[in-house]
């Protein structure tokens, strides 16, 4: 039987703390899925919820973008994937009765654990001005709402209109649509968050912003190379693919400033020599300097070049362009310089170097370790500088893999949701749908918080997701959003973006991915794209949490109707109906889309076309595959200052806090602590369960402050600190971010220690 939600916060101020794991799932990870499924959904809605999530009749699981195999197990899933999955199924709910309970400013003082754990929402609920209580309010007063604010506005690029990963393809393409017709393009999302630096720069070098293997890949390649990423906790399943990979013969070197469990041995719970031994994954584990990739890459490039025979020189004679000047530039790395800025041995790199040109084909997976720098860019343009050199772009076993870790994040940016989209996609939306789309550039995420700090935003839509939780700099993202007149959130549970309003708010309840979706027509589906360009269904079978639900196509759709009126030459309520009709619009606007309801029919979906692989065609304005030559940066690091990187517990999925413990880290019952080399703390005078104060520096003289954190001495790389999201984006500042992807650069935050005043 599921258990009620905490009544109370749960006491975080004294973590305990223990030697961190060497291996990752296992019984333990079997244990800890099915103790949290009960919790959430009791016992016989489990097992009806949990043999469905990623099954080809199923639905597609809420939480990462690692792509399902062809053969599926029954049990298809990982530990955090039905930690996902037993939240949005869970049994409790959040009604009218418990905000008429919990002031808004109650509910403002609470943890984010505290807000998610008390379950569904089910009502729309109105925050009007002044007061400090949701009320309900019906779906057409609520859209009367945003039709008054957004009416009123002076222009339409005064709203702002955010999208979360789990939004699926079909609810995507209506919300560009209904933003475009009304005039903005302010389409910021997640992803400008997150990998948005891996498309700027595989746009540019490969004409394609996405990554170019299939799962398939993976079982082939000779050697895998994960940088700056974490897959046992953000996206486990990847495991099972590596363990392939492993057995296939492939070599796997780990580059991260932090050893992590998963990486280290796998224990697949799905095999019995998974359930005692495991499989050993890193052949070679290069503790880097965070921000030292760049470097890292810049110097195997050097000596790849020096060493005869190396290069694939018919591919980047037939496929490529810029080579002199990228070799002239790679040939003048000098050893020492990337030592300082890696923080590795030479013995580490000319090892590194020996399984690289051992190997034909060579894959190189990366997350946010790599993505949240300023020189985030170059770093990614110089791994691709890499793969060009050996000819490992365009044949089986090689290729460019970030690793998205939302579900439909890429298939989003796939739809539109883009503020600044080509100029081909509007002339495709204008010719399909008869209206003049907007041509100038909107906000993205950063830029729409400077516009609501500064009064040129004052609506703020939310499709999803927990916007003030994952966005930097928290104090100014606050300020910003109580600046609007209106924010409106669509939401399934209760998050901190909830309780720090604009002047009025709105909290609309949708449907989730595991429950079933009727409209006029019928039972509906919706599609999603996972990390590798795979398309496919996802149908829902659970009763809806609330006959008060509307799902997300269907708000957007009578938003649309509400706000546009008589000037839409949309039919909105057609595409309300039956979803089938949004799909045969998508497949004439969005390229690869073509005959897109047959062929998503097809148990497992489709991969969307992509040429460097598929052909070796590079669509760049060069026609060709183009080396880049940047200078090598890296984060300086003034005397008694740590380099931070913030990042998740196994306990948590982006800012969704499961529970308060990291096991594999070797930490329970608190989420404030700070990870610490302990020479590093030795140094600065900090002991291991002492509490300090993190304070972050940057150019523009603000103090930004994160009381209270445990010291944990831990073997993180030199120099470098690591402490969890979201308690931490308040040391992101919101000017510090990626040159020309703009994503904020949170894993390279200069901070100092103080004592806290607690200690």
């Amino acid at each position: 039987m599921a258990t009620k939600p905490p009544k109370a916060d749960p006491v975080q101020d004294a973590p305990e703390v223990t030697e961190p794991r060497h291996a990752a799932a296992g019984l333990p990870a079997i244990g800890h899925s099915l103790r949290m499924a009960h919790q959430q959904m009791g016992v016989r809605r489990t097992a009806l919820t949990l043999l469905r999530v990623n099954q080809k009749d199923g639905f597609d699981c809420p939480g990462c973008a690692w792509p399902e195999p062809e053969h599926r197990h029954t049990a298809e899933f990982c530990e955090n994937g039905a930690k996902a999955v037993a939240e949005e199924a869970t049994l409790r709910r959040v009604t009218p009765e418990f905000f008429a309970a919990h002031p808004v400013s109650d509910l403002n003082r609470r943890s984010g654990y505290w807000l998610g754990q008390q379950g569904r929402l089910t009502h729309p609920m109105y925050l009007p001005e002044g007061a400090d209580h949701y009320e309900p309010v019906t779906w057409e007063r609520a859209f009367d709402i945003v039709a008054e604010e957004i009416t009123a506005l002076d222009s339409p690029d005064e709203a702002v209109f955010y999208t979360s990963g789990r939004t699926s393809n079909e609810a995507a393409f209506l919300y560009q649509l209904f933003a475009r017709e009304l005039g903005t393009n302010n389409l910021p999302d997640c992803s400008n968050m997150c990998h948005e630096s891996s498309g700027s720069a595989l746009s540019e070098t490969i004409g394609v912003g996405k990554g170019s293997v299939l799962l398939e890949d993976l079982y082939k390649a000779d050697l895998i190379i994960v940088a700056g990423q974490n897959p046992g906790t953000n996206h486990p399943r990847m495991l099972s693919a590596l363990e392939k990979a492993k057995a296939n013969g492939a070599k796997i070197i780990t580059v991260n400033p932090l050893p992590e469990a998963g990486l280290e041995r796998f224990k697949n719970p799905q095999t019995p020599k998974g359930l005692t031994t495991g499989a050993a994954l890193t052949d070679l584990f290069l503790q880097i300097r965070l921000g030292g990739d760049q470097a890292l890459f810049r110097l195997l490039n050097k000596l790849i070049l020096d060493t005869e025979g190396a290069v694939d020189e018919l591919f980047v004679l037939e496929h490529t362009h810029g080579f002199e000047e990228f070799a002239k530039t790679a040939r003048a790395a000098d050893w020492d310089d990337i030592l300082t800025a890696t923080g590795l041995t030479r013995a580490d790199i000319e090892q590194a170097l020996e399984m690289v040109l051992a190997s034909r084909s060579v894959i190189v997976c990366w997350a946010m370790g790599l993505t949240q720098h300023k020189h985030s860019v170059p770093t990614i343009r110089e791994i691709v500088n890499f793969l060009l050199l050996r000819g490992n772009i365009g044949r089986p076993g090689a290729g460019v893999c970030p690793v998205r870790g939302h579900s439909n994040v890429q298939g989003d940016r796939t739809m539109g949701i883009f503020e600044r989209p080509s100029a081909a996609f509007l002339d495709a939306l204008e010719s399909e749908f008869g209206f003049a789309p907007p041509r100038h550039h909107g906000y993205d995420t950063v830029r729409a918080i400077r516009a609501l700090r500064d009064g040129d935003a004052k609506v703020f839509f939310a499709m999803g997701g927990n916007f003030v939780s994952a966005s930097p700099d928290t104090d100014v993202t606050e300020a910003a959003m109580r600046r609007a007149r209106l924010t409106v959130h669509v939401s399934t549970k209760l998050n901190r973006s909830h309780v720090v309003t604009g002047a009025r708010a709105l909290i609309l309840p949708t449907l989730g991915r595991t429950e079933r979706d009727v409209q006029a027509s019928g039972e509906q589906f919706v599609t999603v794209e996972d990390s590798m360009g795979m398309v496919h269904a996802s149908r829902g079978r659970l009763a809806p949490a609330s006959p008060y639900l509307l799902s997300e196509p269907a708000i957007v759709c009578r938003l649309a109707r509400r706000v546009l009126g008589d000037r839409t030459v949309v039919p909105w309520e057609d595409f309300e109906k039956d979803y089938a009709t949004i799909r045969d619009r998508i497949a004439r606007v969005v390229p690869g889309f073509e005959d897109f309801n047959r062929r998503v029919a097809h148990p497992g979906g489709f991969a969307l076309p992509h040429a460097p692989r598929d052909e070796r065609r590079f669509p760049t304005a060069t026609g060709k595959a183009n080396f880049t030559a940047a200078p090598v940066e890296h984060p300086k690091l003034p005397e008694g200052r740590l380099l931070l990187q913030t990042l998740r517990s196994h306990d948590q999925y982006n800012t969704t806090i499961y529970g308060l413990d990291d096991r594999y880290r070797g930490i329970t019952g608190g989420r404030r602590v700070i990870l610490v080399n302990p020479d590093d703390a030795h140094a600065l005078g900090v002991t291991d369960g002492s509490y300090v104060d993190l304070i972050s520096e940057w150019n523009d003289g603000v103090e930004r402050r994160a009381p209270g954190f445990r010291v944990v001495h831990y073997p993180t790389a030199r120099g470098c600190a690591a402490a969890y999201y979201p308690e931490t984006n308040v040391l992101v500042p919101l000017d510090a971010t990626a040159d020309t992807s703009n994503t904020p650069a949170s894993k390279s935050v200069v901070i100092r220690l103080e004592q806290s005043a607690t200690d």
